[in-house]
């Protein structure tokens, strides 16, 4: 009997236990956890506050769980968006696409033709404007890899002008669109008042999504790209430069922290902004909201109201951008905010407080290098955190901001390329960039991986991985005019170039009408000479060369100017005491500006270049501006140079074109077009050697033969 009862006893015993651990009764969690590096690793918590490292993070941020949320939505409701939202949850690429498709031509993407009579806005115009100006479109969707829509899904608020109804019809009709594998969908804005879901109102079956305001929870690592939020007015190319004309030391200015922007007086979003106040000091910290905007705001406006629009109102808000050495980044409706854009152009280092934002491009930026990541629960302690950043850090903060900016947010060119690189990325593994040339200047979408794997076969790399370039250089002459006798410039050229001690060989590149002359013709030398058909003083050069090896080096420059009577671009050979481009028929750079102008660059310039036999040398000026953000390096001065190459000419030359000036204006301001604005840079410097044209003994003079040319 004693038996049965213990035996009873530890039944219920052993019962109870295993239904406490089921309800939540187990063992304890550590302390603290790691937390998902968006690199790939992980590792420990940092104490908080350190630097601009991530605030401490606590249990992911659920919409859902908010008592803003549950009060506007039904628990039907609830699973009907969670139906929409999450159908493709599990989807990645080795699920949820086709590599099949990219094998045969690479990485492609295919349009959708407009239909007749849909609308569309003109930021998703812009937007597919510049894939199909891109080198990845094809016309061919046999051809293609990706596919994108030309139905407008930018913006999926029911309330807005911009809607497209039917959507979820005209998508499932596409003969294309085999529930959504290889599809790409861009997005801005999704949900509507009040509860702002990130449901876009169709099945977007196994399509990625390039979204701006995702949170982390409906995020697809690795196969979702988070795009910003922009506004209409976003430049279509180019872009205006970030705002940082100069490094101060120390690097503070007038405010520490500022916001101005709306205040919402209910709904979700409301709570941080709606705390603001309690840190706004109106010295050194200002936060400044309204309640005025909406067409009923006076019904629903609280006792603050009055006192917070009279405080905004007193300040400038770009004067307030430009002068601050943060900006606070608080989410809106949505995560996602203008702010952010605002304060990465104007090197106000971003503070985000929007919880459970994927923060755009995730992927491959690394944000932790150009803001501070806060924690909306933590808002009270944000002004200690910033003022507890040391200026060094502040500095490189505010240089990363830059180069954020100029790199992949400055147009919506930028944004849509490097979607769409970080895309290619993924399905040309074997080819991907490093997280150092997304991270660092000139950026993913100047380099190239297809060029090389290894960052030291790069001109941008050297100083990080400290090294040198390759101490010796290929000379490449480009002759278009017949040999006719042995005292011809070119043949002195190549006697010149082959005696410097860096030139490894030298390709001459005919093209010329006559033909090609006879082997003896050539001058001998002692490095080779390869001569290539087409088809329609050095050693000092180098050794500057090999202290900018970004740049182009060289001796004849020209220069560009803007015409206010005609509007638009000038190009001039006149003395000056400035100079934009050097000419590439005397000059050295990488030859991975080569692989550049032929990979990067579309058809269409290429082309032009091509049938006006003109213009090659301008281009490349542009490109590796445009790469730099600086100018070229002249050396030493020649002023000779001009008037022995008119003398010299024929009418096959052409310096003798009437029409070679003509031609080279109407290439600069095809070009500014393609590229935005003008890339080109002005510079006042030349480098000359030591004692160059120094009253002195040429024996004291390392640089002999360069006076005599």
């Amino acid at each position: 009997m004693q038996a049965k009862k213990r035996y009873l006893i530890s039944l219920l015993t052993g019962a109870f236990l295993v239904l406490l651990f089921y309800f939540g009764g187990g063992v304890p969690g550590p302390a603290a956890t790691g937390s998902r590096s968006r690199h790939g690793y992980s590792r420990p918590e940092q104490p908080w506050p350190h630097f601009s490292d991530p605030l401490q993070h606590f249990s992911p941020w659920d919409q859902s769980d908010t008592e803003e949320y549950n009060v506007h939505i039904s628990p039907r409701q609830k699973r009907d968006v969670n139906s929409s939202v999450y159908k493709g949850k599990r989807c990645r690429m080795q699920s949820c696409f086709d590599f099949s498709l990219c094998q045969r031509n690479g990485f492609k993407v295919y349009v959708y033709p407009q239909q007749k009579g849909e609308k569309i806005s003109e930021s998703y115009q812009n937007i597919l404007s510049t894939i199909e100006g891109s080198r990845f479109y094809t016309s061919d969707p046999g051809q293609a890899c990706l596919f994108v829509l030309s139905l407008d899904t930018l913006d999926r608020d029911q309330l807005s002008p911009q809607y497209v109804h039917n959507l979820k019809t005209k998508v499932q009709s596409l003969p294309l669109w085999n529930n959504g594998r290889n599809h790409l969908i861009f997005n801005l804005y999704s949900g509507t008042w009040p509860d702002y879901t990130e449901d876009l109102g169709f099945d977007i079956g196994q399509a990625m999504l390039a979204k701006a305001s995702i949170s982390t929870e409906n995020f697809r690592p690795n196969f979702d790209v988070s795009i910003p939020l922009f506004s209409k007015d976003h430049p279509r190319t180019g872009g205006d430069r970030g705002y940082l004309k100069y490094n101060t030391i120390p690097p503070f200015r007038k405010y520490m922290l500022v916001f101005k922007g709306k205040r919402y007086l209910t709904g979700i979003g409301s709570d941080t902004r709606n705390a603001l106040y309690h840190v706004h000091n109106a010295e050194d910290v200002v936060l400044l909201t309204t309640c005025k905007h909406g067409k009923d705001w006076q019904k629903h406006k609280d006792a603050r109201c009055d006192k917070d629009n009279a405080e905004y109102d007193k300040y400038d808000y770009r004067e307030m951008l430009h002068n601050s050495t943060f900006c606070l980044v608080p989410r809106g409706r949505r995560l996602g905010s203008f702010r952010f854009l605002e304060a990465l152009q104007a090197a106000c280092v971003p503070v985000m407080l929007s919880n459970g934002w994927e923060l755009p491009f995730s992927e491959v930026i690394d944000w932790n290098t150009a803001a501070v990541i806060g924690d909306e629960r933590l808002l009270l302690q944000i002004p200690s955190t910033v003022r507890s950043i040391h200026q060094d850090k502040i500095l490189a903060l505010r240089q990363q901001t830059q180069f954020l900016w100029e790199a992949y947010f400055s147009s919506m060119e930028k944004i849509v390329l490097t979607t769409l690189e970080i895309i290619q990325d993924r399905v040309l593994q074997q080819t991907s960039r490093s997280n150092l040339m997304w991270n660092s200047h000139p950026g993913g979408l100047f380099t190239l991986p297809q060029y090389s794997s290894y960052l030291g076969d790069f001109p941008f790399f050297y100083a990080k991985l400290g090294i040198k370039p390759n101490p010796k250089f290929t000379a490449v002459i480009h002759a278009v005019t017949p040999l006719v006798s042995q005292s011809q410039p070119i043949l002195k050229l190549l006697v010149s170039v082959a005696k410097s001690q860096y030139c490894a060989q030298i390709i001459v590149l005919w093209n010329c009408d006559k033909p090609l002359p006879a082997k003896h013709r050539w001058p001998a030398t002692s490095v080779p000479i390869i001569v290539i058909e087409g088809e329609n003083k050095v050693d000092f050069a180098f050794t500057v060369w090999q202290s900018f090896p970004e740049r182009i080096v060289g001796y004849p420059a020209r220069s560009h100017f803007w015409d206010n009577n005609k509007e638009r671009w000038g190009y001039t050979s006149k003395w000056t005491n400035d100079y934009s481009m050097v000419l590439t028929g005397a000059a050295i750079y990488h030859r991975y500006y080569h692989f550049l102008y032929t990979n990067f660059l579309p058809n269409s310039l290429k082309s032009m270049v091509d049938q006006l036999a003109n213009c090659e040398d301008i281009l490349i000026n542009f490109l590796v501006s445009a790469v730099t953000k600086l100018p070229p390096i002249k050396v030493t001065q020649k002023k000779q140079y001009k008037e022995t190459m008119m003398a010299q000419s024929s009418r096959a030359s052409r310096w003798a074109d009437p029409d070679h000036f003509a031609q080279r204006q109407t290439c600069m301001n095809k070009f500014a077009s393609w590229f935005g604005g003008m890339p080109l840079v002005h510079s006042q410097m030349r480098l000359d050697p030591v004692l160059f044209k120094d009253q002195v003994s040429i024996l004291r003079k390392k640089y002999r033969e360069i006076e005599r040319l």
